[in-house]
């Protein structure tokens, strides 16, 4: 055996070579030798079929160096070898493991995730000290009670198999502070749950569940809990006792109601999009003191609670899809609130175009129909800006009244002078010359460039932005969706005042370099162009710029950097032909793809 190990000289393949009998591809010797010097082992992505017999071996074996050469220096010195403690195997071919993985004792990780494994063999019981085990995306559809061994393990990755069920002892892996089960078969999870008291973590989307365990509050360590995508119709009422989460994730379920969560006094997302849930209460929102993120699009609900004021840290406030009519105004009084979704609601006392401005202006809207309420009480028709527009060819009273300029849906390929001329000495806010047939911007909007500070010039013909837009020094919100913009003027550095412009649908190839260059902006809206690329560091450079939306782009890539664009509360990157992050990470919300893009930053 010593000979047939044995490499001459002047053979090349020295290091190379497989062990007589050895099965599958060899592993260079080089990676074994550094190996037994670190304890670690990386095999990731070699193609393997099956895993070399002297990979088990490792801590066996005299290695082969030590028949080569029998003068060793001090770092050479094979006989104080230290134990393989992390074997990676992920992203490989194999089918099965050997039974000889119980010859690597001391294993702390094993990550054999991205196979093609069917089974786990029962040796792997005899892992007493691993802590991190990785078996995600494979073909496993069951595993063995040895598994239940593992009294060390702290994080146990699972998902993506073909589990149908689950060994009844795993309440006896007591250490687990990771769990994910996500995108399996399981239609129940055992009663000894109950016993995984220190787990931190636990997935279990994408899977058959019709109910959860009510053991599972016993889990008091538990700060992220996800069930999307399953067939819940209930949540036990013991879920509500536990007061560690932070993060519950109850999307795409079949829920009618949401339960009460007296102790959720640490919660900040809540998730519960695509259910039928009808009723949002009091009671529900109470107790949710540190709620930043409440999403309930693609439900059923009719009306929000005035109490929605009650969650003075909301940050993010998804409304999609619903049967909502009306909003409270005291809605305008959330002070963190940065997103506000509502598209899909047969909203009937606010203006479409109000709707379209954004959340910051609907949310000082709402602001300011709170005055309008107590001051109109005792007054039998009030004039609101909800009053429908006149027939009339100009609107006088939305002038001085409202100080609107409004102008929209005449299929016109000109402004008429009248119409500006009817402005007069009074001071106009709003511009609203959308749904037209502009091919040009009116030169005579630079007569209102010291009171204007809302333009809407969506939905008409537009190729270019003139320089007379460029002098509104006052300008916050923009509007110019729809049109056929291929570039922006670089003299648009001069709104110093910009926070909101909604560039979507238009024909941008490049990210507009002057958007860098305006300082205020808050949100960017650059959805359904042909955008290829962006600057990360200059996007970073934008302190105050909090929603980016380049949805169904050109994107090839998305720029590890822009992870560490931290003032991004809403990033929004479907629809573009980049392969990662994917498809699962973005679903996770800005923040996971954030935290994955940082991750791959070059060190």
């Amino acid at each position: 055996m010593a000979a047939a190990r044995r490499g001459g000289a002047g053979d090349s393949r020295v290091g190379f070579r497989r062990d007589a009998g050895e099965p599958g591809p060899a592993v260079p010797q080089g990676l074994v030798r550094a190996a037994r010097k670190s304890g670690q082992l990386n095999l990731a992505g070699r193609g393997l079929s099956e895993v070399p017999a002297n990979v088990w071996r490792i801590n066996l074996d005299i290695p082969e160096e030590a028949h080569q050469n029998l003068s060793f220096g001090a770092a050479d010195r094979w006989w104080e070898q230290t134990d393989l403690t992390k074997l990676i195997l992920a992203s490989n071919k194999l089918q099965c493991l050997s039974e000889d993985v119980r010859l690597l004792p001391a294993l702390t990780v094993l990550d054999v995730h991205d196979n093609q494994l069917t089974s786990i063999p029962s040796a792997i019981g005899f892992l007493e000290n691993l802590q991190k085990l990785n078996i995600s995306h494979n073909k496993l559809k069951n595993l063995p009670e040895e598994l239940t061994q593992l009294s060390q393990l702290k994080s146990l990755l699972l998902q993506h198999n073909e589990l149908s069920h689950l060994p009844d002892g795993f309440g006896q892996l007591i250490n687990l502070e990771e769990l994910d089960l996500s995108n399996n078969q399981l239609a129940t999870v055992p009663s000894s749950f109950a016993f995984l008291t220190r787990l931190v973590r636990l997935n279990l989307a994408h899977n058959q569940l019709r109910s959860l365990p009510a053991e599972i509050s016993a889990m008091k360590r538990l700060k992220q809990l996800d069930c999307t995508k399953n067939q819940l119709e209930t949540i036990p009422s013991e879920l509500a006792s536990m007061a560690s989460l932070e993060q519950l994730y109850l999307r795409k379920n079949k829920l009618q109601y949401l339960p009460e969560f007296p102790s959720f006094k640490l919660l900040k997302e809540l998730h519960v999009g695509e259910n039928q849930i009808e009723v949002l209460s009091a009671e529900h929102l109470k107790h949710l003191n540190s709620l930043c993120v409440l999403e309930l699009r693609d439900n059923k609900l009719k009306s929000l609670p005035d109490e929605i004021t009650l969650l003075q840290k909301l940050e993010r406030l998804d409304l999609t899809n619903n049967d909502i009519s009306s909003l409270p105004c005291a809605l305008g009084n959330l002070p963190q609130l940065k997103l506000l979704a509502l598209e899909g609601n047969p909203l009937r006392t606010i203006r479409r175009d109000m709707l379209q401005k954004g959340t910051q202006e609907l949310l000082k809207y709402l602001r300011s129909k709170i005055q309008d309420d107590t001051t109109s009480l005792n007054e039998g028709s009030p004039v609101t800006a909800m009053t429908l527009p006149s027939e009339s060819r100009i609107n006088i009273h939305a002038i001085t009244a409202l100080k609107v300029l409004e102008y929209s849906e005449k299929r016109a390929a000109v402004i008429p002078d009248e119409i500006f001329n009817a402005v007069g000495s009074n001071s106009v806010t709003t511009v609203n010359f959308s749904k037209n047939q502009l091919n040009e911007i009116p030169k005579r909007i630079v007569e209102l460039k010291e009171s204007v500070c809302d333009v809407n010039l969506g939905f008409n013909k537009l190729s270019s932005i003139s320089l007379e837009l460029c002098v509104l020094h006052k300008l916050t919100y923009l509007d110019i969706r729809n049109n056929f913009l291929t570039s922006l003027p670089e003299e648009m550095e001069a709104l110093i005042r910009l926070q909101i412009i909604n560039l979507c649908f238009n024909r941008f190839k490049i990210f507009p370099n002057v958007l860098y260059r305006i300082p205020t902006l808050e949100t960017i809206l650059l959805s359904n162009n042909q955008v290829g690329s962006i600057d990360p560091l200059q996007i970073r450079k934008m302190d105050k710029l909090g929603t980016l939306d380049l949805q169904n782009n050109d994107l090839l890539q998305v720029p590890p950097e822009l992870g560490n664009c931290v003032n991004l509360r809403t990033l929004l990157l479907e629809g573009n032909p980049f392969r990662t992050p994917r498809a699962a990470i973005l679903a996770k919300g800005t923040a996971a793809v954030l935290e994955y893009l940082k991750s791959r930053i070059p060190t």
